[in-house]
């Protein structure tokens, strides 16, 4: 066990080195990244999507996606008339 964990740390200092260990795992930073991102999974957007709830992060996208290099997506919807409800991009929280 010891040596598959000590493998597991080689590749992981590797990885946080820039080098790609992990066939399909281009872009990681760490060994897990790239485990994930060969896999096909990115952890970051899928936690917002269940923090924010489906219509939280199709809003929060809705906004971004008005952003430009000179203005925020909040000030080109404002300027533009188009209704964002930031309403939906409270956390939701397990009760």
């Amino acid at each position: 066990m010891a040596s598959t964990r000590q493998h597991r740390q080689e590749l992981d200092a590797k990885a946080r080195q820039g080098e790609t260990v992990i066939p399909g795992g281009t872009g990681g930073k760490s060994l897990e990244a790239q485990e994930h991102l060969a896999e096909g999974r990115s952890r970051g957007g899928q936690t917002r999507s269940e923090q924010l709830g489906h219509e939280g992060y199709q809003e929060m996208g809705r906004k971004g996606g008005l952003s430009t290099t000179d203005k925020s997506g909040g000030d080109r919807a404002e300027e533009e008339g188009i209704q964002i409800d930031e309403s939906k991009f409270t956390t939701k929280t397990d009760k």
